[in-house]
């Protein structure tokens, strides 16, 4: 993988339950870091035997940058599997969609640093911004962003997961897996990722600027000003 150095225990939590590689938190018994040559880190989880038949039956090589959202896959099925249906009963004002997507730039430090890294970040109502996860990929920072909340105890449901990036269906389908209802972008999703946020009952926003934002999918979660 190719990512960016920091939060790498959040990465490797948030990654290896996005991808379903395990169902849940409890099925990995250790997470350890090891720096390598060159700069180079190896991330080392330990997971039952169950789990590893698994994996190695679906032969997922994952070496690469993951730009498109479907490199490294041997199939076509395989980028398409289905992601689990989202959760429902959420509502939200068109005033809370746009303090969500207002509320990621201020709290991207790495980016005003580098004006070179994606982010993703939570945001829960009456929290505010929970949780932002920045990387030079932006599979990778999703990833982050879910390692983080899972160890925060942190239920993404129940608001607004932010991206900057363009949204491809591997994004949908990693928030599908985290329970997220609501998922606001800065730019626009491929036709991919319109059909499956909308075969799984997911609220998609793109092109969310200051002056206002687009609802894709699932509008009726989006309520009018007050």
């Amino acid at each position: 993988m190719m990512a960016s150095p920091q939060d790498l225990h959040d990465f490797a939590l948030g990654f290896t339950l996005n991808e379903r590689i395990v169902a849940s938190p409890q099925e990995i018994t250790e997470i350890e870091i090891v720096a390598a040559p060159r700069g180079a880190v190896e991330l080392r989880l330990w997971i039952g035997e169950d789990r590893m038949e698994a994996l190695d039956h679906r032969r997922r090589h994952l070496t690469g940058a993951m730009g498109c959202g479907l490199c490294g896959l041997e199939s076509l099925e395989e980028a398409t599997r289905s992601p689990p249906p989202v959760p429902t009963g959420l509502e939200l004002r068109a005033e809370e969609i746009a303090a969500a997507c207002a509320a990621l730039a201020p709290a991207q430090r790495l980016s005003q640093l580098t004006r070179a890294v994606h982010a993703a970040g939570y945001w829960a109502g009456g929290g505010g911004m929970v949780a932002v996860r920045e990387d030079v990929g932006r599979h990778n920072a999703l990833d982050k962003l879910a390692g983080a909340l899972i160890s925060a105890g942190q239920d993404a449901s129940a608001g607004v997961l932010v991206m900057t990036s363009r949204i491809s269906i591997e994004l949908i389908q990693k928030a599908a897996v985290m329970g997220v209802q609501v998922l606001a972008a800065v730019s626009a999703p491929t036709l991919l990722a319109v059909r499956e946020a909308e075969a799984i009952g997911m609220t998609l926003i793109g092109i969310a600027r200051d002056d206002g934002f687009e609802v894709f999918t699932h509008a009726k979660r989006i309520l009018g000003p007050r």
